[in-house]
């Protein structure tokens, strides 16, 4: 089996990607089981993995993304491919990553067509219990990295309110409202409750809200019921409000109107964890620009498609052991038979053989 793995493209020009396919553990690991790589020079540079360390774990480095994916019978990817790698996709190849296929352009969506690719994302592969094994850790990185981001964001240089999220003593601290009880709810709670911030966790779920309980007995964690009521009443005095929201394979609803985000306080932040499947505030967007930082209203926006790259060489791993055990099949029996008998990654499947499957056909 032969995996390329090309230097990600960064898909505008404000928003970068640091993130590779597969660490050299990765490459080292399955060469054991039959398998062969060509990764394209300094594709790991932005994650911190030189070409020397994929050499040393038993890959060829290729000096052309052309060449890392012509080689290819499996190409490696974490965001799907940009409009600069459609020529160089082959015809009958399959190509895994974080599809988002929702949010593609028609004009990818015609390329895989006609060239009869098989698309495996990352985000709709699922256990029989219904988890995702690839998604949950990268939701776990993400909780954990929104007390990063709007900790920055509220400071006054960037235009926020100016308040610490943990307070002080005779001073109180931040107020946030996390949409969305799952993984990167449930961490975005937890972290933001053990800095000392007053956290409230909102979900249609009873079952979601009892496990954010379980999760968080001791802290300032107050879980509601995701009602209208409740979602209008606690935007207006949330300092910050992280949307968690996740259907797998479909866009994400909006539950955050343009009018509540006009009731917010001036320098509040919204992060839109959701922008991926479309956000799930209405006023979420990605810029032409790719600028994922930007204000509406006065509330300070931030909508990266690819938030987790600003911790790349902790997301490069997560996805290199979430994604190994798959590999491991492939490699040992083949592409189309680990498609076929995998439970696993038969859900995973996008498109098969440039055919798209019809519960993803928008």
């Amino acid at each position: 089996m032969i995996f390329g793995i090309p230097k990600e493209v960064a898909p505008f020009k404000d928003t970068p990607e640091y993130r590779v396919g597969l660490s050299p553990m990765g490459v080292n690991e399955l060469l054991s089981h039959g398998a062969r790589f060509y990764v394209e020079s300094k594709a790991g540079e932005g994650a911190g993995f030189s070409d020397s360390e994929y050499e040393k774990a038993g890959a060829t480095i290729v000096y052309s993304k052309e060449e890392a994916y012509r080689r290819a019978d499996v190409v490696l990817k974490v965001r799907r491919p940009q409009q600069e790698e459609y020529s160089y996709i082959k015809e009958g190849q399959t190509i895994m990553g974080f599809m988002h296929l929702v949010t593609a352009r028609k004009e990818f969506i015609k390329v895989v067509k006609e060239k009869k690719i098989t698309l495996v994302g990352y985000e709709i592969i699922q256990k029989d219990d219904g988890r995702l094994p690839v998604v949950i850790p990268m939701s776990e990185i993400a909780g954990k990295l929104s007390v990063q981001i709007a900790g920055r964001l509220l400071e006054s240089h960037h235009g926020g309110r100016g308040i610490l999220l943990g307070g002080i003593p005779g001073i109180p601290p931040a107020e946030i409202m996390v949409l969305g009880g799952g993984t990167l709810g449930c961490n975005a709670a937890k972290s933001f409750a053990g800095i000392g911030a007053n956290v409230y966790v909102l979900d249609i779920s009873r079952d979601k809200l009892d496990d954010i309980a379980c999760h968080t007995t001791g802290l300032k964690v107050t879980t509601m019921f995701a009602t209208h009521h409740n979602l209008v009443k606690l935007v207006k005095f949330a300092d910050v409000i992280i949307c968690a929201v996740l259907v797998p394979g479909k866009r994400s609803p909006i539950l955050i109107k343009k009018d509540m985000v006009q009731s917010m306080r001036q320098g509040s932040v919204i992060i839109d964890f959701s922008i991926d499947q479309g956000g799930c505030c209405e006023t979420s967007k990605i810029t032409p620009s790719g600028k994922f930082i930007y204000t509406v209203d006065g509330v300070i926006h931030f909508c990266m498609p690819n938030a987790t790259t600003l911790v790349a060489r902790t997301a490069t791993h997560t996805i290199t052991s979430s994604i190994f055990p798959y590999l491991k099949i492939m490699s040992e029996t083949g592409v189309e038979s680990a498609l076929r008998e995998n439970s696993d990654l038969k859900r995973g499947i996008y498109v098969e053989k440039g055919r798209i499957k019809e519960e993803y056909v928008s």
